[in-house]
């Protein structure tokens, strides 16, 4: 387990796509919203963990297109967050127009993972590799539910470090008419990351 716990932090202390989401949203709409969006983080990375945990994540190496598809839903999805960030209002958005509504910023959240190949291929290549299959061992579906629990605790640790970091830094970064030219920024901060996750993904 501790082997498989620092292979977590590597991934997750490796920037990607959930770090670059949730730190420039928090950048942009505060603390609040960058929380909202880890639930919505988590929830996909427990769609992950339950995939692989049945197996069914195999399909996507038996099927590359399948894999392709939602390769490019995730380009395809960083693209047009970063679109919508660089479509900035010149009225500034208070605290309570921005968290009031916490749905919209939990789906974000969990699309902006659930799309993630990234995190895909580490349930599907690498968790299996720390499961033991040996009598008195539990069964297969346990034990990588038992890892993919740790795996989305460390996570969200990870990421809600990265929240409130953001959400200290905001008020330097991101106050009176700084206010659009910094969201424009992160956006196009968000196409690097698509165009990393295109050219690291591919096969």
């Amino acid at each position: 387990m501790f082997q498989f716990i620092l292979a977590v932090l590597f991934v997750e202390l490796t920037p990607g796509p959930n770090m670059a989401y949730l730190a420039t949203l928090s950048l942009a709409r505060g603390r609040t919203a960058g929380l909202f969006a880890i639930v919505g983080v988590a929830l996909g990375l427990s769609v992950h963990a339950a995939v692989a945990s049945f197996g069914i994540g195999e399909l996507l190496l038996l099927y590359p297109w399948l894999y392709e598809i939602l390769r490019w839903i995730g380009v395809t999805y960083l693209l047009f967050l970063a679109l919508e960030g660089w479509q900035t209002d010149e009225k500034p958005l208070s605290t309570a127009d921005l968290n009031s509504a916490p749905g919209p910023l939990i789906l974000r959240g969990f699309l902006s993972n659930v799309f993630n190949p990234k995190s895909v291929l580490f349930f599907v290549s690498v968790v299996p590799t720390f499961v033991q299959i040996s009598p008195g061992q539990p069964n297969f579906p346990y034990q990588m539910a038992i890892f993919g629990i740790v795996y989305v605790a460390i996570a969200t640790a990870v990421h809600a470090s990265i929240v409130m970091l953001a959400a200290e830094l905001r008020p330097w970064l991101v106050e009176g008419p700084r206010q659009n030219v910094v969201r424009r920024g992160l956006a196009v901060a968000l196409v690097f990351v698509a165009g990393w996750l295109f050219w690291a993904t591919k096969r």
